[in-house]
């Protein structure tokens, strides 16, 4: 991305983390109110799509899952492509500190959520769910905290969370996929390897794109392979090329159009959607707990620990102008795994176990705000400071 993309990119990321804030106290405000059943109502009526052959019926919230939600991570896929190809992710020094943090931040949530969950009337399988970080949040958090801190915090915490993203999406492909209709999976590949041979030729129409997108999508859908993975292979498809002579690339060009679609409709309309749980129906237990110990304790101190020990062995630098409070505190605010969170947890705990439904929506909640606050205290402790070193 181009310097302007990508503070576009963040001041985006920052507005979205605060709709998402709101959408997702509107959820679980409704959720507790007199009028909690007309939520439930909502998110929760059966709704019949037919085109064509087509046909498939699932609850408002299924849809979102499964509809809207490969658009998010069409969207991640393209950046993680542009990263990998042309951005942070392509040079291996600055690689190492975000990508040695992300596997910290991923290796201790798991196993301290197992922890509470490996005994009698515990729940093993929803370990994933502890292990994810929300972009948008994360980087409304820091933004938050103080434009006094320094940019590499922001490029080490958004490189972090994209590794985190493609950890996160590998997990969902190994762990939730079952039940496989393979003509549907074979005509998935074809259509694929369509798109790859697409991506030779420039200027393939946008509308032609859709339509091999939109095929991809349903024949996924029908095939039992969760959705995210047809967005992310397409991502994969999609050229950085430009498609005219000193026009910006391709690959570009569909992220900026629809990251502001993403960040601020699909995201808040799925965090509306799965946020909302109902506290008599949420009580402490193994899941609840494990998963807010995992995003609160887990993430920070996995995230914190695995780079300093990055930064001891000498494999990687610390980001350049930050002091190792501050990096403490962008490590407590990886702790922030609401939507991606949910997603996961959405898929580990279906519809028909409402009561481990419940716990996960606490659990992320309670984790998430937890680890908010402590990385906005920390960080903006260490912004007063610097103000003050300032002005003396």
């Amino acid at each position: 991305m181009s310097t302007r993309s990508t503070l576009a990119f963040l001041k985006t990321e920052t507005g979205s983390g605060l709709l998402l804030a709101l959408t997702a106290l509107a959820a679980i405000i409704w959720a507790n109110s007199p009028w909690a059943d007309a939520y439930h109502l909502l998110t929760h009526s059966m709704a019949p799509v037919r085109i064509g052959p087509f046909a498939e019926e699932m609850t408002i919230s299924g849809w979102v899952k499964a509809a809207l939600m490969p658009i998010f991570f069409f969207v991640v896929g393209l950046e993680i492509k542009h990263e990998v190809l042309r951005g942070e992710l392509s040079n291996p020094r600055r690689l190492a500190l975000p990508v040695l943090g992300a596997v910290g931040g991923v290796a201790l949530p798991a196993l301290i959520y197992l922890a509470f969950n490996l005994g009698e009337g515990g729940h093993p399988g929803g370990w994933p769910t502890a292990t994810a970080t929300d972009i948008a949040f994360a980087l409304a958090a820091l933004a938050a905290a103080g434009p006094r801190l320094p940019p590499t915090l922001r490029t080490f915490l958004l490189t972090l969370a994209i590794a985190d993203d493609v950890v996160a999406v590998a997990l969902i492909a190994i762990l939730f996929t079952e039940h496989l209709r393979f003509p549907m999976l074979a005509s998935a590949m074809v259509v694929l390897a369509a798109m790859v041979a697409m991506s030779r030729w420039r200027a393939a129409p946008y509308l032609l794109w859709a339509l091999a997108g939109l095929l991809l999508w349903g024949f996924t859908l029908k095939s039992g392979v969760n959705t995210s993975l047809a967005g992310i292979a397409a991502a994969f498809c999609i050229p950085l090329a430009p498609r005219k002579p000193g026009g910006a690339g391709m690959l570009s060009e569909v992220m900026d159009a629809l990251h502001p679609y993403v960040a601020f409709f699909i995201l808040p309309l799925f965090a509306f959607t799965a946020a909302g749980f109902h506290f008599e129906g949420a009580d402490i237990g193994p899941v609840s707990l494990g998963v807010a110990a995992g995003l609160f304790v887990g993430k920070q101190l996995g995230v914190f620990g695995a780079a300093a020990l990055a930064i001891g062995l000498k494999w990687a630098r610390r980001p350049t102008g930050a002091k190792w409070i501050e990096l403490y505190g962008v490590s407590a605010l990886c702790g922030v795994g609401f939507t991606m969170s949910l997603y996961i947890g959405a898929l580990a705990f279906p519809e028909t176990a409402p009561l481990a439904e419940a716990q996960v929506r606490a659990g992320v909640v309670a984790g998430s705000l937890a680890s908010v606050a402590l990385g906005l205290a920390v960080l903006t402790f260490s912004a007063a400071r610097r103000a003050a070193e300032t002005e003396a």
